[in-house]
């Protein structure tokens, strides 16, 4: 019997083809849910059903989120549910409510946590109070990073015993590999952005303030008074981010000496035509496939001493973290590196061989695959019947009680 798998995110959802695919490869039919393209899903033979939701809303259709989802899940009566991305995390557990066995994976703690804004910190106790309730119908937490763990068990919004850590959703390294074969050489990618004696410093990533996109326009007058030949290359989408979106005039500011690709399909072979990857971000990643992909790429990277980007970046080692929001601090550590290729060279060498040893595809699909089965084994000894939320509370009392 091969069990049968909803995967259940957002609009960048299509980011996990490979990890779907890979799971079919094991012996689970796969069923993806999410807000994004359905034909990315179709292409690869993946049956996709598609829902809305907005991600910048508050509040407001939440209601109505979780009926869809309820109802979709019972017309597709799956064996396991797994789930994605903030909101989903949230409301894939309250649909379900214990009719099958839900894994959420926290792939960071979003704009709650990363804000400080007085709304971000006004909604904390709000998410936590979230997080608790939607625990008690959801069978495993899986974190991409140890601060994430560490914080929902330090709040006991998780039942102990009931958190897993697996490093990311993995990286197809033979894929990439293809990806970069196919691509145009990077001298002639250089050519067609006009960037062919550049320094070439890369971003990808949405456009936002977040993401760190305003400490790395600060950083560039540094940069360029010591490395007079730098550019700076950012790709990916900013008109679709919102209230988030770092403004155009902001951007343009610096049109001299800043290239802006938008969202592209083409990663891997811009990665190629780099020198350095610079993600300054402010916001509490999870494990960013940004970084997986620029140091599958061979990139030294500078990246904020964030959670999950401390999992990939070994300051000093493959790269450089510094202070979120401190751009002078990231200036430096960019200067450093293009003024030595040398150090470039073996940061990124280390970089690959990190990302292909810790974070490959089928090492994690290994792990998740494990999560899967403990659970339905355990639900078909009927040891995960649905739970309510008064036993939960009394269990939760009864376990701080004992400690």
């Amino acid at each position: 019997m091969n069990p049968h798998l909803v995967c259940i995110g957002g609009e960048d959802h299509a980011l996990r083809i490979s990890f779907l695919m890979e799971l079919r490869e094991r012996g689970f039919r796969v069923t993806a849910v999410s807000t994004g393209d359905e034909a990315l899903f179709l292409r690869h033979g993946i049956p996709h059903r598609r829902y809305e939701f907005n991600r910048f809303a508050n509040g407001s259709g939440k209601a109505g989120t979780i009926r869809t989802l309820r109802r979709l899940v019972r017309e597709l009566r799956p064996d396991i549910v797994q789930s994605f991305d903030t909101k989903p995390n949230l409301l894939t557990p309250l649909a379900v409510r214990g009719e099958v066995p839900v894994v959420r994976t926290i792939n960071g703690l979003g704009w709650t946590f990363s804000s400080l804004e007085a709304r971000a910190l006004a909604m904390r106790p709000a998410f936590c109070g979230l997080q608790w309730i939607a625990s008690f119908w959801t069978a495993a937490t899986v974190f991409q990073n140890r601060d994430d763990q560490a914080f929902f068990e330090r709040y006991r919004l998780i039942p102990r015993g009931s958190g897993r850590l697996i490093q990311g959703s993995g990286i197809d390294v033979n894929a990439f590999a293809v990806a970069r074969r196919l691509a145009s050489p990077p001298a002639t990618m250089r050519r067609e952005f006009g960037l062919e004696s550049a320094e070439i410093v890369i971003f990808v990533g949405r456009l936002t303030r977040l993401k760190g996109v305003p400490t790395l326009l600060e950083a560039i007058p540094h940069i360029l008074s010591k490395r007079p030949h730098a550019r700076f290359v950012l790709v990916g989408p900013r008109e679709s981010e919102g209230p988030f979106a770092v403004a155009k005039s902001e951007i343009q500011r610096f049109a001299s000496h800043v290239t802006v690709l938008g969202k592209r399909h083409d990663v891997p072979s811009l990665l190629g035509m780099a020198d350095l990857f610079a993600f300054p971000t402010q916001y509490r990643e999870g494990v960013p496939r940004v970084l997986l992909e620029a140091g599958l790429a061979g990139l030294p990277i500078v990246a904020s001493r964030m959670p999950g980007c401390s999992d990939v970046v070994e300051d000093g080692w493959n790269g450089y973290l510094v202070a979120p929001r401190d751009a002078r601090a990231l200036a430096d550590r960019i200067v450093d590196i293009l003024s030595d290729r040398t150090l470039g060279a073996a940061m990124g060498q280390r970089s690959a061989s990190l990302i292909r040893e810790r974070f490959a595809l089928p090492g994690i699909v290994d792990q998740y695959c494990d999560v899967y089965k403990s659970n339905l084994r355990a639900k078909s000894r009927g040891l995960l019947a649905p739970s309510t939320l008064e036993s939960g509370i009394a269990n939760r009392r009864l376990d701080g009680a004992r400690q």
